[in-house]
């Protein structure tokens, strides 16, 4: 099982498409079958550098591929390239 985590930063003011964004990437989970679990979460500590969070788990990084280039990922990503000022990313196996 591989487990993908992703952190973003986003640009000021750009609170509305955020949300817009993580309901879009929690949308793919009945759409991309290859997910099986995905949790997002917004930052709720000022002290933190980064505003939203992804966790998600793929049976294989070839399920993760297919993820990431799903034309509805691809679609959403988009979105959150357009607001974002930084972006983390680890994948590991669990």
């Amino acid at each position: 099982m591989i487990k993908h985590i992703v952190m973003w930063k986003f640009k000021e003011n750009e609170e509305e498409k955020m949300k817009e964004f993580l309901e879009g990437l929690n949308r793919l989970k009945d759409i991309i079958p290859e997910i099986k679990y995905m949790e997002t979460g917004i930052n709720i500590n000022p002290n933190n550098e980064y505003d939203a969070i992804l966790i998600s788990e793929f049976e294989t990084m070839e399920a993760l591929e297919t993820y990431k280039n799903h034309p509805e990922h691809i679609k959403v990503s988009e979105l959150c390239k357009s607001i974002r000022i930084d972006r983390q990313a680890i994948d590991y196996q669990i």
